[in-house]
């Protein structure tokens, strides 16, 4: 079997289609939209500037109408995952340092994982006190003591 022109266009088309399963941006679907239209130009018996005329005009079209369809819809909820440090607000630890802030001391234990620490209101906590995550600046988290029930 001899591959013509609109073979290699459809498989280019193909190929970028599959990337974009590995790079969710939707830029390389968009590619292989075009492309994929260039092959349909091919097939019809157009020539070379036409294809290449069908393949930016169809990249272009999918970029700038699929792509804001596909990122509004199909990543909507991406945002509200917590990832990183923004999982960690919420969280319990463990003072393992007493926190004090006029002793610039304190570390809590979350995770398995030592953090420096510092008081929701300034307060001193002794180790051993049972805390939660209130916030975090750059890995300094800031914590305050969970009342016992």
């Amino acid at each position: 079997m001899e591959f013509q022109i609109w073979h290699y266009w459809v498989i280019a088309g193909v190929l970028f289609l599959i990337l974009e399963i590995f790079t969710p941006s939707f830029i390389a679907a968009c590619i292989g939209i075009g492309a994929i239209f260039g092959g349909l130009a091919a097939g019809i018996g157009l020539d070379f500037k036409w294809q290449i005329g069908f393949f930016a005009v169809a990249t272009l079209a999918s970029f700038f109408t699929v792509r804001p369809f596909m990122l509004k819809y199909a990543y909507k909820t991406s945002d509200k995952v917590k990832t990183n440090v923004d999982n960690m607000i919420g969280k319990l630890g463990m003072v393992t340092q007493k926190i004090d802030h006029s002793a610039q001391t304190g570390r809590v234990k979350i995770d398995g994982d030592d953090w420096k620490a510092e008081a929701e209101n300034d307060e001193i906590i002794d180790t051993g006190t049972r805390v939660e995550v209130t916030g975090i600046e750059s890995i300094i988290l800031t914590v305050r003591p969970v009342k016992k029930e």
